[in-house]
């Protein structure tokens, strides 16, 4: 499909020729870098021309599909309720590409969004990796990008055309330091990373150093894991050696599920701990009754919430889609609330500036995963809660605000 499209925009072959990859180097306002040189180029659009486009990136295929399914879920009941009400006389149209769940699809996505589709905004994605390969081609072009649930620090630092809806790593990682020690009562944590996720070695970082500033011991050493592992026996024995009291895998459900199973086969009893990667109905099924008890998340959302608003969308889920929402659906549609909600505040010519300028200017929207105020560096400042995994599902166990 992209390489036809690149016969008919000639400059998709231009674009194509360089990495899909972010690079490692922060890239300042007046420092020239390959993305930036070869990035498209995009056109302003003209709002009399009809529908809002938003251009959507998520993974609907591949290891990690059930986010973007549930997302998408999200996404299209807010556009039910966003439609019907209409903007300034207009409506929103999205338009979806699938990355399945990788960075070089997710730059592929962006280019043919704003090249071919000439989109008003993208939102997406899901998983920072794959959000940090587009950011940089989006910042470029000068195109706003909004991502509902990458959590690591460094995606909105591509640029001030770069937003975020969710809470960060900084604040998760903080989260789940202060439970561990102060609500758990542990004192000797062990952290196992997803050594080629940008998301887990970023909120393992913030988890460390929050944990050892608390008063706890953090185990020295390399314990690793690469995606797609299916055995991690080795690894737990090492882990098991080193007799922690807690363990942290910031990782996500695709490998977390399995590990899980076999730590409990293992005789672990000690309680595992994670992120909102772990935050989908896949876990139970791949960690089993026994090995999905008795651990914890922070995540961003939890149908067990009373807040009305919160037991009004799980209604309409549920009626719609005929199961609960997960954190991913919760955030999808919120994310696209906020969207709508800065858009419909542009009272100009909708352009790509005026969509940018309008979300720097969010504060105290409220959504089903709590009030979102966009900071000064395109953050989203809100709670999270902390979620026990049962076999039942996870229940509600606290709620923490920044």
């Amino acid at each position: 499909m992209s390489f036809l499209r690149s016969f008919i925009m000639p400059v998709l072959v231009f674009a194509g020729l360089f990495g899909c990859f972010p690079q490692k180097k922060e890239t300042t306002k007046n420092e020239e870098t390959t993305e930036t040189r070869n990035a498209p180029v995009a056109e302003e659009i003209d709002a009399g021309a009809g529908d809002i486009l938003v251009g959507s990136v998520f993974p609907l295929t591949g290891p990690i599909a059930t986010y973007g399914q549930e997302s998408l879920n999200g996404i299209k009941l807010a556009l039910e309720t966003i439609n019907a009400e209409g903007i300034n006389g207009k409506k929103m149209r999205l338009i979806s590409e699938d990355n399945k769940g990788e960075p070089t699809e997710s730059a592929n996505a962006v280019r043919k969004l704003i090249n071919v589709d000439k989109v008003h905004v993208i939102f997406g994605s899901v998983a920072s990796s794959n959000t940090l390969a587009g950011a940089p081609i989006a910042q470029a072009a000068k195109v706003p990008l909004l991502t509902p649930a990458s959590t690591n620090e460094v995606v909105t630092k591509k640029g001030d055309y770069i937003f975020r809806s969710c809470f960060t790593d900084d604040f998760q990682g903080v989260v789940m330091a202060k439970f561990a020690r102060e609500t758990l009562k542990k004192n000797k944590a062990l952290i196992v990373i997803d050594v080629a996720s940008d998301y887990s070695r970023g909120l393992a970082k913030v988890f460390q150093k929050n944990f050892v500033e608390l008063g706890g011991q953090v185990i020295e050493g390399t314990f690793t894991y690469n995606q797609g592992d299916k055995d991690f026996r080795s690894l737990l024995r090492k882990v098991k050696r080193a007799a922690p009291d807690v363990i942290f895998v910031p990782g996500y459900y695709t490998e977390v599920g399995t590990m899980l199973q076999q730590a409990r086969q293992m005789g672990f009893s000690v309680p595992f701990l994670g992120g909102d990667g772990w935050d989908s109905p896949k876990l139970k099924e791949l960690a089993g009754s026994e090995g999905i008890k008795g651990n914890y998340i922070s995540s961003h959302f939890s149908p067990d919430d009373q807040d009305p608003a919160v037991q009004t969308f799980v209604k309409n889920y549920k009626a719609k889609y005929a199961q609960l929402p997960g954190a991913m659906a919760a955030l999808g549609h919120d994310g696209m609330l906020v969207l709508a909600h800065a858009i419909r505040s542009i009272k100009t010519e909708i352009t790509h500036e005026a969509v940018r300028e309008a979300l720097s200017k969010v504060r105290g929207f409220m959504g089903v995963t709590g009030t979102i105020t966009i900071d000064e560096n395109r953050n989203a400042k809100k709670s999270a809660v902390v979620l026990e995994t049962t076999p039942n599902g996870t229940t509600f166990k606290q709620k923490v605000s920044p």
